[in-house]
């Protein structure tokens, strides 16, 4: 069956839902599992940033499977391998089923994600933002529901068992596979690179400047979801958790309806990029600061922030790069990203559990600022020459 563009819209939504679906079904549980399987911190923040490791390590390897099957056929592969992994998590309990099923995750989602933007240039050539906008804005959500229902709604629900609520995240993840499985569409041969090339280009600048500025969205939201329940814990604020993550999840969703409906020539502006470095000042010295209502809106600023960064860096190499180098460039930058992002993450709980000051968890995403403020305007000012840009007006 060919996808109509209404479908395309559902079913690229709905595959970026499931991008973070069970990833982000973590942080609401940690406190038990923290007080279940004993973890410190640094074993929290591991287990945390342990699909992002495997994200560094395995997003290439998803730019070959683009290569060999497409990526919509590569997409359904991922999803599959998420969807199994993840509601394994939680046999047992113990620790190394744990560590070891979330690592499994953390491949199926590095499989799957150079996939999005080779296949939103495919189903969307005339509109790449605006393409990329949809599937954000599916991972933004995905974030949200899992995030912020987990604790109210889907704990009840499930006996107030962090592994059963495992489970029932994985869910939607088969029935996504499934539905994709179903459909044909010529993007899966206009998606793979023509000459077979698939390992990242080392000497290309913008893989690297790809890949650092995007380490800035990680080290800002999945630095916060890591050390955000702890954190409210230690200062006496156990009350504010549900609140505080949905308020981080949630306020990132306007965030890829920036992205994907104004118009690049203003988001690539020198000024944008520094107001947004000075928001996650603002956001970092809100959270430590002070507490009740002026943490939970510190919190939606950082997703906010966060979830820009993301899905601009999302849409770059789909912009900037022809057809069949958008994988290849997306796994590099992939790559290069989510390493800074586990290396930082695990130094921040390592300085938590070192100084056993809750604050110092936060202090390393004033990176993720300079980050912004630094790369921000250049790639802007490389977007407004885009071949891709400049045809879509």
């Amino acid at each position: 069956m060919r996808p109509s563009p209404v479908l395309r819209i559902v079913l690229l939504w709905l595959a970026g839902i499931d991008l973070r679906l069970t990833l982000l079904a973590v942080p609401p549980v940690i406190p038990l599992i923290h007080r279940e399987l004993h973890l410190n911190e640094s074993g929290i923040a591991a287990l945390s940033n342990l699909p992002v490791l495997v994200l560094a390590g395995s997003s290439m390897f998803g730019a070959l499977l683009v290569a060999r099957l497409g990526a919509r056929r590569a997409l359904v592969s991922g999803l599959w391998v998420i969807a199994l992994s993840s509601a394994l998590r939680g046999a047992g309990p113990s620790v190394a089923t744990l560590f070891a099923m979330t690592l499994v995750m953390g491949v199926g989602i590095a499989l799957i994600q150079p996939a999005f933007p080779s296949l939103a240039r495919a189903w969307f050539p005339d509109r790449i933002a605006f393409g990329t906008g949809v599937w954000a804005n599916g991972l933004l959500c995905g974030e949200s529901i899992s995030a912020s229902l987990t604790i109210p709604f889907l704990l009840p629900l499930v006996g107030g068992s962090w592994e059963r609520s495992f489970v029932a995240w994985s869910i939607p993840v088969a029935v996504t596979a499934l539905a994709l499985g179903f459909v044909r569409d010529a993007g899966d041969a206009t998606s793979r690179p023509a000459n077979g090339a698939w390992l990242p280009d080392v000497r290309d600048r913008r893989t690297w400047m790809l890949g650092v500025f995007q380490s800035a969205a990680s080290l800002t939201y999945f630095g916060a979801n890591t050390f955000l329940p702890d954190f409210l814990h230690a200062t006496g604020q156990p009350q504010l958790v549900a609140a505080a993550l949905a308020a981080l999840n949630v306020a990132q969703i306007p965030a890829s309806l920036v992205v994907g409906l104004i118009p690049m020539r203003i988001l690539g502006r020198r000024e944008t990029s520094l107001f947004v470095a000075l928001l996650i000042v603002v956001a970092l010295a809100g959270m430590i600061a002070f507490g009740g209502a002026v943490a939970v809106a510190a919190a939606a600023l950082l997703g906010f922030t966060g979830a820009y960064i993301l899905t601009m860096s999302f849409a770059l190499p789909a912009l900037l790069a022809p057809p069949h180098e958008i994988a290849r460039l997306a796994g590099g930058t992939f790559t290069v990203g989510y390493t800074i992002s586990f290396v930082t993450t695990l130094l921040s709980g390592a300085a938590w559990d070192l100084t056993r000051a809750p604050a110092a968890a936060f202090l390393p995403m004033l990176l993720s600022a300079a980050i912004v403020a630094v790369l921000g305007s250049r790639l802007g000012a490389a977007l407004q020459t885009a071949p891709a840009v400049r045809s879509a007006g």
